[in-house]
């Protein structure tokens, strides 16, 4: 991992009130090419068990990308497998900015 570069979670699991499986993950640092392997790491083993999974990305202070490319991917995935979704909230502005830049607010308000 390069020099400032940390990547930081918190889980926590939980149900709705259709009881469908929750988890959050409170994301703080940087999402960055030295940390895309550990987010990657954590979420893909996720997507297969189904439910949703949320994305925390209020303590997220940087976002390559690299990191794009990684929350894309693992949308994608999910997209995929049909019976997991991955939801983004508590956005930065200034991660916002780069979804709108890129055109990927659409894709991440499903």
């Amino acid at each position: 991992m390069g020099p400032g570069a940390a990547l930081h979670f918190e889980i926590e699991k939980s149900t709705d009130q259709s009881a469908n499986r929750v988890t959050t993950i409170r994301c703080q640092g940087k999402l960055v090419s030295d940390t895309v392997p550990q987010m990657k790491e954590l979420i893909k083993p996720l997507i297969p068990i189904g439910g949703r999974n949320v994305l925390d990305l209020n303590d997220l202070s940087l976002l390559d990308s690299s990191g794009l490319g990684a929350l894309v991917s693992l949308k994608a995935s999910a997209i995929k497998q049909g019976y997991c979704t991955l939801e983004l909230v508590n956005i930065m502005p200034r991660v916002l900015d780069l979804l709108r830049v890129t055109s990927l607010t659409q894709l991440f308000s499903s």
